[in-house]
């Protein structure tokens, strides 16, 4: 299974991006969010994480095996994730993935049905689902994405979602506990524990 690929990008369409890499040209299928961090590479080295589904009908033996891209691994762990919920699937994923992770995060995050429907494909029943299966996952990923924090490290996003537990566990909102860690990850510190957010957290004294 390929799991990433380095190369140029040498096109970009609606929601296909060809990469060459060595002799040979990749068709990779990017979301919108991606095609949009795409546009201005267009003819420059690039890396995508990926993923490999099968596409095409089982029952007449016809399935080609297709790549989905993503700029991070984190963007790449929150598509499998929304693909893992009942009545989705990748095709599904790939439509509905319009905005930024980030917003989308927030979104289930925050048991926003109405914000989640605007998403294409994605009802309130979908949307529903979504939540109820993914709400507790989404602090690390309602954080991370825009800043890039955690990279190909995935111990440094869980502790993301410790420190972002445990500010809610002492009375903070949601909204709150996002802005105080964000002025931390801001600070570009190496912190690696939740007592060592914390003790971060409180020394700046965000408001």
């Amino acid at each position: 299974m390929i799991t990433k690929i380095t190369g140029t990008l040498v096109s970009l369409r609606d929601a296909e991006a060809t990469v060459a890499a060595g002799p040979f040209e990749y068709q990779v299928l990017v979301p919108e969010f991606v095609r949009r961090q795409l546009q201005s590479l267009l003819n420059e080295k690039i890396s995508l994480r990926t993923i490999t589904y099968l596409d095409g009908n089982p029952q007449k033996g016809r399935l080609s095996p297709r790549m989905v891209g993503f700029m991070t691994e984190a963007e790449k762990e929150f598509f499998d994730l929304v693909c893992s919920v009942d009545g989705v699937g990748v095709k599904k994923a790939l439509r509905a993935m319009v905005r930024p992770v980030q917003e989308v995060a927030t979104y289930i995050e925050e048991a926003d049905v109405k914000q989640l429907t605007t998403l294409p494909g994605i009802g309130p029943a979908v949307a529903d689902r979504v939540i109820a299966k993914l709400r507790r996952k989404m602090p690390k990923f309602a954080l991370i994405v825009a800043k890039d924090f955690a990279g190909d490290e995935p111990e440094r996003a869980d502790i993301l979602t410790e420190v972002f537990e445990a500010l809610v566990s002492l009375g903070h909102s949601n909204a709150d506990a996002r802005k105080k860690i964000e002025a931390v990850v801001d600070q570009g510190k190496k912190l690696k524990t939740l007592e060592e957010f914390l003790t971060e957290i409180y020394r700046l004294g965000v408001e």
